[in-house]
Parts: structure tokens; C-alpha cells; sequence
């Protein structure tokens, strides 16, 4: 699938979904709209092999790739070349939407949508608009049950100690465990987390995660330290 030379007119378009027949029918759309699809890929490494050097205005991401990636590294990595990222998901991939959307993708489009509104949701990503997510937000906030990572007692010490500042070994020695198993503890919490649509892969978003479940007392939102 090598990419194709982009022209002058509309939006520059890539796709990304691991069904042939579904980046079959979103490519001749686009082309029928006056898009141009520069590249489609079953997965995203192969997209920017496709890719090369090269970036477009969007990149139309399936999430149920099933190719070992993280929603996080598929959106961070298109995002990284300087395309913007509209999800394209089916509608029982709730998680998997709000982990892209904290990725930092543009916005979402159920697949069960008209093609028509999958190709105006293109053209409100490539121009930089705001998508309305009113849907996929009303759907995230009334599916109770990922709101929080289920964390063991010890998950729970680890994050507690490692968020509040503590270097990894200072915790290890507080908790009287080895270093290389609380590295494990915080592999496991930074899985969970992904698990229910909450990447945390910085200690500052470990922080974040441990003040909205409670773990820690909140934030000052002006210097980032805990309070109290």
C-alpha cells in the first residue's frame, strides 16, 4: 500500500482499519467528497511505513485493530507526524473512545453513522473545529462501571507514596518490598488504568489519577501541588 501523491484539493486523508472492505468504502468516499487518500493501512506502523516522510490533515483510526498496541501509542504515534486523529469506532467501544479522546484525538464518529456524516466529521477535523462529542460524552459519563481502575490495597500504597513525589526506591524501602516489585506495582496500576479509558503514563497523570479516585486529597489547580 504505498502512499499516493497529494493534491491541491480538500483535505488530505489516511486510513487506518484492519477490515479491507471498510477502508475500501471510506476511501471512495473521500474521493468522492474531493478528499485526498494519500495512504490506508491495516495498523499504524504499517500506515507510516506507507507514509514515509510524509503526514496528512487526517488520519481515520479504527480502534479494534487487535494488532498488541495500546489505543494510546496508535493515537500519540499519528499525532506525533502532525495529522489529526478522528476515531472511527463501534458503538460498545466506550473505553477504548474516552483512552483516544485523553490521547488527544480530534474527535469521534460511530461506524454505525452515514457515510455522509463521516465525511463532514473529516472536514470539521481537517479544519481544526471543535467535533460535537455530546454522544460519545453522555454515553462515557452513564457507564459507571470503568469510571474507576479497581487498584489492590498494595496498588493503592504504591501510588499513594509514588504520586504524593516519592522516587520509586523511596517507596520500595517505605513499603519494605523489593524495587523491581514496585515496579510491577506500577506497571500493573499504569494497565488498569488503560483498562478503563484513563492512561496515566506520567507520574504527573499518576498524580491526577490518584486525586480523582480518592486516593489522594486534591489538587490546587494553580501550583499542581496536593493539598492539605
Amino acid at each position: 500500500m504505498a502512499a499516493e501523491s497529494v493534491s491541491a484539493t480538500g483535505a488530505t486523508v489516511a486510513i487506518v482499519d484492519d477490515h479491507e472492505a471498510v477502508r475500501l468504502g471510506l476511501r471512495a468516499a473521500c474521493r468522492d467528497a474531493g478528499y485526498t487518500v494519500v495512504a490506508d493501512a491495516a495498523g499504524v506502523p504499517e500506515l507510516l511505513d506507507a507514509l514515509g516522510d510524509g503526514s496528512c490533515d487526517v488520519v481515520v483510526l479504527d480502534l479494534s485493530l487487535g494488532d498488541g498496541r495500546t489505543v494510546t501509542e496508535n493515537v500519540r504515534t499519528l499525532l506525533s507526524t502532525g495529522s489529526a486523529v478522528l476515531v472511527h469506532s463501534i458503538a460498545d467501544r466506550v473505553a477504548a473512545v474516552r483512552e483516544a479522546l485523553a490521547a488527544g484525538a480530534a474527535g469521534v464518529i460511530p461506524k454505525a453513522s452515514p457515510m455522509a456524516a463521516v465525511i463532514a466529521a473529516i472536514a470539521t477535523v481537517a479544519s481544526g473545529e471543535a467535533l460535537n462529542n455530546v454522544e460519545w460524552a453522555s454515553a462515557i459519563e452513564a457507564d459507571r462501571d470503568f469510571a474507576k481502575a479497581q487498584l489492590g490495597r498494595r496498588e493503592r500504597d504504591v501510588l499513594h507514596l509514588y504520586a504524593s513525589g516519592l522516587p520509586l526506591k523511596l517507596v520500595a524501602a517505605q513499603l519494605g518490598i523489593a524495587h523491581s516489585t514496585a515496579r510491577e506495582y506500577l506497571d500493573r496500576i499504569r494497565a488498569k488504568y488503560i483498562e478503563v479509558g484513563r492512561p496515566a503514563p506520567t507520574k504527573v497523570d499518576l498524580l491526577r489519577r490518584a486525586v480523582e479516585d480518592g486516593i489522594l486529597p486534591g489538587i490546587d489547580g494553580e501550583t499542581g501541588d496536593a493539598a492539605g
